[in-house]
């Protein structure tokens, strides 16, 4: 795996050093907005890394003040059919089944798929200055990119709806009392317990730490396959439906 050609072509930063891989989202001057050569860099990085002999453990943040800000819609490349945007599931596929234990420090707003990529790491920190929120449906869009599944698995579906129905952002404390995530602490000491707690996994025997993630994983996956097809191609069509509904509206002749 060539590092420097991956945070090249997919703004993907990885540093490995004593069996911990540091894979950082580095688009700071768009808040790390997932494009679609970051989103292909992502699937990449978790499949290689899952086998990779110098690597135990993963901890994943962006750059600058944002964890990421969710999917770049300026610049993903134009509207996709049918089938790419299915193909989206992809990338919580590479989490899910990635064997190497994924700790997410999420140093500022992740909203989208940002929230949806930090859910599905295995432990979930955040800064106390950091928050959190699947915006979908303001836009007129669906819950997605794999928040369907993520948010009812960690604090239950009423729960999970009361947040994913008003499209609500929240803070980091409110986050962790709801049991979304799993610890808050001070800005400043974020990475310190990130790495703490990569160092502590990465010392335990390969085995037991990747088939306990294995064995819990497998609820996860059920619920992938329930129900993320289902929720992308609503996503699609509502995006699509929204996108005719503009056109329409543009056009004079139209009601």
């Amino acid at each position: 795996m060539d590092l420097s050609k991956i945070h090249r072509e997919h703004c993907v930063k990885i540093e490995i050093e004593d069996a911990i891989a540091l894979v950082t989202l580095d688009r700071p001057d768009r808040k790390n907005a997932v494009d679609a050569a970051m989103h292909r860099g992502l699937e990449l990085v978790f499949h290689e890394l899952s086998h990779h002999p110098d690597v135990h453990v993963i901890v994943l943040t962006g750059a600058g003040d944002v964890f990421c800000a969710g999917g770049d819609a300026k610049d993903y490349g134009g509207r996709s059919g049918p089938l790419e945007a299915t193909r989206n599931r992809n990338l919580n596929w590479s989490m899910v089944q990635c064997e190497a234990p994924i700790i997410a420090a999420v140093n500022g707003a992740a909203r989208g798929l940002g929230a949806s990529i930090a859910l599905s790491c295995d432990i979930c920190y955040l800064a106390d200055t950091a928050s959190i929120g699947d915006v979908h449906t303001p836009w007129g869009l669906p819950a997605g990119d794999g928040g369907q599944v993520m948010w009812p698995l960690l604090v239950g579906p009423n729960i999970a709806k009361e947040y994913l129905m008003r499209g609500s952002v929240i803070d980091a404390r409110e986050a962790e009392r709801i049991r979304l995530v799993n610890r808050v602490f001070a800005a400043s000491d974020l990475m310190d317990e990130a790495m703490a707690c990569a160092r502590d996994i990465a010392a335990r025997p390969l085995a037991g730490v990747r088939w306990t993630k294995l064995a819990v994983n497998k609820m996860i996956v059920n619920q992938l396959n329930l129900n993320l097809d289902f929720g992308l191609a609503a996503e699609y069509l509502a995006a699509d439906g929204a996108a005719n509904l503009s056109e329409m509206k543009r056009d004079p002749d139209g009601s």
